[in-house]
């Protein structure tokens, strides 16, 4: 594997200063802007999730796509209810850093905000522990495992992002494995498309929707949020891995 990985949304350690590698599409985006509190990220709450309970569906509505070479996708929209009070906590609590990374001779800026737990740290909301065992729950008889650790990013705008790769770092480069990803704020586009190139998948995911990418699909497929033109107000994705993928 090439010692410039493309960009993902797994972060690295919290305790861990030194800058890595930084993934390919890192080099072109603006300098790191300082996080901003919760109340000047600007998010427009969802018309249709008003609650300010938080708490999890059922993931009995899960619906799976077959994307081919052993990959799939499952895909539950609104599998969390307040999402958007969730959100504000997490911008508000969580111990985002924004960091830069080594691409050759550069130290570029990566292009969202960073946390990450690792399976002893506590998590930042009961709801997220409450996810990580609803979703082993669900899928440790097919994963052979329970999902672990748990990595934060923050798109604070449309000029967030991250470039198209696909969770390879550790076993996730020759071992089928899942990833599944929680989404709160303004929905942002996630694309799919097989690696090496092809027709792109475009999944928005926001508001409390959940995705889980399963089988090959780290390995034979790609992933990407791209920077958006249009006004585009904040997101929080939560990824939630097995032992020794990122």
């Amino acid at each position: 594997m090439s010692a410039v990985h493309p960009g993902h949304e797994s972060p690295t350690g919290a305790g861990n200063p030194a800058a890595p590698p930084t993934r390919a599409g890192d080099s072109a985006d603006p300098p790191a802007r300082a996080g901003d509190p919760a109340d000047r990220l600007g998010l427009q709450g969802s018309l249709f999730d008003q609650a300010d309970d938080i708490a999890l569906g059922p993931l009995d509505g899960v619906r799976r796509t077959v994307l081919g070479d052993g990959a799939w996708i499952d895909l539950l929209p609104g599998w969390l209810t307040g999402a958007d009070a969730l959100f504000e906590q997490l911008a508000e609590q969580v111990p985002w850093r924004a960091e830069r990374r080594r691409m050759y001779d550069n130290t570029v800026a990566v292009p969202r905000l960073l946390a990450f737990y690792a399976e002893t740290d506590p998590l930042p909301h009961p709801v997220l522990d409450e996810a990580r065992a609803a979703l082993t729950g669900r899928y440790a008889a097919e994963l052979g495992e329970g999902f672990a650790t748990a990595g934060l990013c923050l798109y604070r705008d449309g000029r967030d992002s991250v470039a198209w790769h696909g969770d390879r770092i550790g076993r996730g480069s020759r071992e089928d494995t899942m990833v599944a990803i929680l989404s709160v704020g303004t929905p942002r586009d996630l694309l799919l498309r097989p690696r090496g190139g092809g027709t792109s998948l475009r999944r928005p995911l926001g508001h409390g929707d959940l995705i889980v990418m399963g089988g090959s699909c780290q390995r034979t497929w790609e992933h990407a949020i791209p920077k958006s033109a249009r006004a585009s107000g904040p997101r929080i994705s939560i990824q939630f891995r097995p032992h020794g993928v990122r």
